[in-house]
């Protein structure tokens, strides 16, 4: 029988913490949580160490997670009390996905894998610098570990347990070399290894010289993106052609977040699970210590179909009660404050949050330059400064950067000259201020309504395609308002004059989702059905088309377009980046067999 080796094993094993010394990022990959004692050794070690590296990636799969009760009880007494009272406040929903947790200001980082590790470890994006290998599995593990070369650095090492003579054949088809278990004598249950294989795959692009990026525009999408980039360690200016950030869409007074449930678990469904709950993490901090107005005391959205159906969809996709709930009309009316139509999810983590103050806080720590209305992008080619340029309508240089982010919405397009399918949809929102509402939660259904602080209410929101009007519409206050109704039962105050409103544009895609990640060289290669090996234009990147999701979509997608210009451990699923991918259209047709060379 093999026990569990302790963490100093893994840490010794690996070289650490003499390898991380002085290096911007050192990624560690785990190929099983269980109750977190690695995590919390790597984490302990990183924190004293004053030659540690700027940030700490540690990637760790688990198909059976532990409860939040089940961790406290193992680590009862644990001398690393402050740690693990840290990780307990972090836990989440133990939904089948990606986690991205940040300590320490993000120079931890925790990316859980929660689901089947061989499925995980295929979509993870990363390549790890080092490995922790064990679990009582060993079979199943070599499996496991007979793919891990493709997610490992060059000279990436790997200590592992259990079933020695298969774990050390699968460490050598996976282009490890086997080394001396120097330092553990005694553990013949334990193997070290170091990646050296006889043949490389192409290297990843190498990195700008300069960790300088530019990101236009400057709404939520934006904004995202710079925060992002700021915590991966860049210098950041942002440019908008509005004088102030959140001067457009992104500037109304509230917004929604929450997840969604459907049948069959699909892209929009995991897109959307795992941006919520990235959302709440980013939130929480925010929304309790008064940073951003908002509430995080849950989200209803309404629903038609059955209760039974609804409940029967939880238990199929084992989704825990403190992520989703399917309340009954009574439950879910007590839960409003209002009486509801129907039945409706429960979001524990969903809320509100004021798009406008999200997006200064963003900003705090980056160039804002406002007024520059970008006309034209060019690279710059100028010697050994490989920069991108952005001009005004006169030719007149506004920024350059080895790294440019467009994330202004349709403009993003019209600059690369994409022919994406989107869609531009007006849509006004409606309310009214000082007044009581009933309402206690936040609401979605046919149409939204939030309560706001103060008393008040906000309720939309319409949606018209090929509208350019930006005058608040009286008839669209009206269709707003009869939506509330419907919803809530409530209605606004006789006198007109104390309704609000106001006017903005969402982009949308024909399927739905967002476009986010590095833009697409026109041709493409000799793979040109597979997103991944399409070739890009480097250090050029895009975050747009986030429909009526903004607020939701929007930290997890800054998280990842700020990750894949790192190069750092993407925050989602390669499958999932595939989706969202801005070539995803011509891989299509690709495959359709329709895409001309």
């Amino acid at each position: 029988m093999t026990t569990t080796p302790a963490p100093d094993t893994f840490l010794a094993g690996n070289g650490l913490p003499a390898r991380w010394a002085g290096r911007e990022r050192f990624v560690v990959l785990e190929t099983g949580f269980g109750l977190g004692h690695n995590f919390l050794a790597f984490w302990q070690a990183w924190q004293l160490d004053p030659q540690r590296c700027r940030q700490l990636v540690f990637v760790s799969l688990e198909a059976q997670p532990p409860t939040r009760a089940e961790l406290a009880r193992a680590h009862a007494g644990s001398a690393l009390a402050s740690l693990v009272q840290t990780l307990l406040a972090a836990w989440p929903p133990l939904t089948p996905n990606l986690h991205a947790i940040d300590f320490a200001a993000g120079q931890v980082r925790l990316l859980l894998a929660l689901g089947d590790p061989a499925r995980l470890l295929r979509e993870l994006v990363l390549q790890a610098d080092a490995f922790c290998i064990d679990g009582p599995a060993a079979a199943s593990n070599t499996r496991i570990v007979k793919t891990l070369g493709r997610r490992a650095a060059l000279g990436a090492t790997a200590v592992a347990s259990g079933a020695v003579g298969e774990m050390r054949a699968a460490l050598t088809t996976a282009g490890f070399q086997l080394e001396a278990q120097t330092g553990h004598a005694g553990r013949h249950d334990i193997t070290c290894a170091r990646y050296q294989p006889r043949h490389t795959l192409p290297a990843a692009p190498p990195q700008p010289r300069r960790r300088e990026a530019i990101v236009v525009g400057a709404g939520l999408a934006g904004a995202a993106v710079a925060h992002g980039l700021v915590d991966e360690g860049w210098q950041v200016s942002v440019l908008d052609r509005q004088a102030a950030p959140a001067a457009e869409t992104s500037g109304n007074a509230g917004g929604l977040f929450h997840g969604t449930v459907h049948g069959d678990d699909g892209l929009h469904a995991r897109l959307l699970r795992t941006a919520a709950l990235h959302t709440q993490r980013v939130l929480q901090p925010l929304i309790a210590s008064g940073a951003v107005p908002g509430q995080l005391q849950g989200l209803l959205r309404l629903e038609t179909r059955p209760l039974a159906e609804m409940q029967a969809l939880i238990q199929h996709q084992h989704l825990s009660a403190d992520w989703v709930q399917a309340l009954d009309r009574q439950a879910a009316s007590a839960a409003a404050g209002v009486p509801l139509p129907g039945a409706a999810w429960f979001y524990p983590g969903g809320g509100w949050v004021s798009p406008p103050a999200l997006v200064a806080h963003w900003l705090r720590d980056v160039r804002f330059i406002g007024g520059c209305d970008v006309q034209t992008l060019q690279a710059a080619g100028d010697g050994d400064r490989d920069d991108w340029q952005l001009r005004n309508s006169a030719g007149a240089l506004l920024a350059q950067a080895p790294v440019v982010v467009l994330a202004n919405a349709g403009d993003a397009a019209r600059l690369l000259g994409a022919d994406w399918p989107l869609q531009r949809l007006r849509g006004q929102i409606s309310g009214w201020a000082g007044a009581a509402t009933p309402l206690l939660l936040p609401l979605a259904g046919d149409g939204y309504a939030l309560p706001l602080p103060g008393g008040g209410l906000l309720c939309g929101a319409s949606s018209h395609a090929d509208d350019d009007n930006a005058e608040v519409r009286d008839s669209d206050h009206r269709d707003n308002f009869e939506r509330l109704q419907r919803l809530t039962g409530l209605r606004p105050p006789a006198d007109g004059s104390r309704w609000t409103g106001r006017v903005g544009w969402r982009i949308a895609a024909d399927d739905r989702l967002p476009i986010a990640g590095p833009v697409p060289l026109a041709q493409g290669g000799p793979r040109r059905d597979q997103a991944r090996l399409w070739p890009r234009w480097p250090g050029l990147f895009v975050c747009t088309a986030l429909g009526g999701r903004g607020i939701t979509l929007a930290p997890l997608l800054g998280r990842l377009v700020a990750a894949q210009v790192a190069g750092s451990p993407l925050p989602l699923e390669q499958d999932l980046v595939d989706a969202i991918d801005p070539v995803r259209w011509r891989v299509r047709a690709a495959r359709r067999g329709l895409l001309q060379a």
